[in-house]
């Protein structure tokens, strides 16, 4: 490791030269200068771990100092020293973003412990600075890139709220991406290096729940064997993404709304409280609002959990978005699986930026994962879908065209998702649509199924 370099700017020869020889004698690399203007084409031209600098020089003292090493790089941490040790001058100094304040005289063992203390918090400060970066970005390349205007709106609201410990409350349909989302507000955070844990409500029995959230002591009810920590307590310092919020049981949302208020919760038999620095982040498929006035969920929790809400659209209505996922999860699975596929025919593009997805960006992702796996060349094409977008004729929209188009495409669509339902069985598909065998053999051929 380099050693760390400290710019020593005082104008007191005598006192830079007993600074310099202290530091250099601590393993530093020491820099010195007698003026302000020198000190900044010192930390200008090369790179500058530390400034100690005097406040009061002639002809620029340290707040000017300080000033402008802020517009060349304010990573730079600076020390200000002063004989003039008022209150009055360390306020000032630390309004302009000084990062200590160090009297004169200067005990040398003081300013070791200051100096150490301030690179340390440095590098922290640095290294979570990257990983946030690094975050931030894998979780962009993992779904939050977009075309469409109100995506984009969602995603710029997430950002904002990000930096926040605001409470988030993130709607959408299923499979939207709303956990996507919740990952990159968290990753983007200031509590990234911290864990971010998830809860599934709807995938746990209301019996379990409760515990699961807040833990429990050993012996607090049958099978309670050893103490176990909930989800609040392992998320503590980070973010708790608490998913389908609206399926949370109304004997659980008390809890959670004290939980949220106070930062603060018991586990389940125990008698002492647990405080926790927790941010929430919610998202939810229902329609809360509805649930609220039906009495189904707390009014009080609800607000406590819409401080920031976030309406992510339905892939459906953002099909500009589909091109751009399609070649995300085609790179992705074909470098999981080792195949060789690499693109999507015109044909069955097409066939992809038409379908509806009520599964939303889920169903486009199994879509494309099951179409990697059974192609043969080296590109998706239609025979690759499942029939119910393999045969829908590009050309005949259900609403386009004349009167007998549009109905050819109705009844065309029909006849394609039977036999999807019944895996191909022809007397399945025809008992489903209420019509004989021969009846369906003969509508088979007319629109090319056979």
């Amino acid at each position: 490791m380099s050693e760390r370099v400290i710019l020593v700017v005082d104008d007191e020869e005598a006192q830079r030269k007993v600074l310099a020889g202290f530091l250099r004698k601590k393993g530093f690399e020491v820099l010195t200068s007698g003026t302000a203007a020198d000190a900044l084409e010192l930390a200008a031209a090369q790179t500058v771990d530390l400034v100690l600098t005097d406040l009061r020089m002639p002809g620029g003292g340290g707040l000017e100092l300080l000033r402008g090493l802020r517009a060349l790089n304010p990573e730079i941490p600076v020390i200000v020293m002063t004989a003039y040790g008022t209150v009055a001058s360390a306020v000032e100094a630390m309004k302009q973003g000084a990062a200590d304040y160090l009297g004169k005289p200067i005990d040398l063992d003081e300013l070791e412990l200051l100096v150490a203390r301030t690179l340390e918090r440095r590098a922290l400060e640095s290294e979570n600075r990257e990983l946030r970066q690094q975050l931030a970005e894998r979780h962009r390349l993992e779904g939050l890139e977009t075309a469409n205007p109100r995506m984009a709106q969602a995603i710029n609201l997430a950002a904002r709220a990000a930096a926040s410990r605001a409470t988030v409350l993130i709607r959408g349909e299923s499979g939207t991406g709303k956990e996507v989302l919740a990952r990159a507000i968290h990753s983007a955070s200031p509590r990234a290096a911290r864990p971010l844990v998830a809860v599934n409500v709807a995938a746990l029995p209301e019996t379990l729940l409760e515990s699961e959230m807040f833990g429990h002591e050993r012996g607090a009810f049958t099978g309670a064997e050893r103490q176990h920590r909930g989800r609040f307590e392992q998320a503590d310092g980070g973010t708790l993404f608490l998913d389908e919020i609206g399926d949370l049981p109304k004997g659980v949302q008390a809890k959670l709304l004290r939980a949220l208020q106070e930062q603060r919760f018991e586990r389940l038999g125990g008698t002492g409280s647990i405080q926790v620095d927790v941010r929430v982040v919610a998202a939810t498929s229902r329609d809360l609002e509805a649930m609220v006035q039906a009495s189904e969920f707390r009014e009080d929790l609800y607000y406590r959990l819409n401080v920031v809400s976030i309406e992510i659209p339905p892939l459906r209505g953002r099909r500009e978005d589909i091109p751009g996922l399609v070649d995300r999860f085609l790179r992705r699975f074909g470098a999981e699986s080792g195949s060789k596929v690499h693109e999507v025919s015109r044909e069955a593009m097409d066939r992809l930026v038409k379908h509806d997805y009520p599964g939303n960006v889920r169903e486009l992702e199994n879509l494309i994962h099951r179409a990697v796996v059974l192609a043969r060349g080296t590109q998706i094409t239609t025979t690759d879908l499942p029939l119910h977008l393999a045969d829908l004729p590009p050309e005949v929209e259900a609403d386009q065209g004349s009167l007998v188009e549009r109905l050819a495409a109705i009844e065309r669509g029909l006849l394609v998702q039977a036999l999807e339902d019944a895996d191909g069985v022809q007397t399945r598909a025809a008992r489903a649509l209420g019509i004989g065998e021969r009846h369906l053999r003969y509508r088979l051929r007319k629109y090319g199924l056979h």
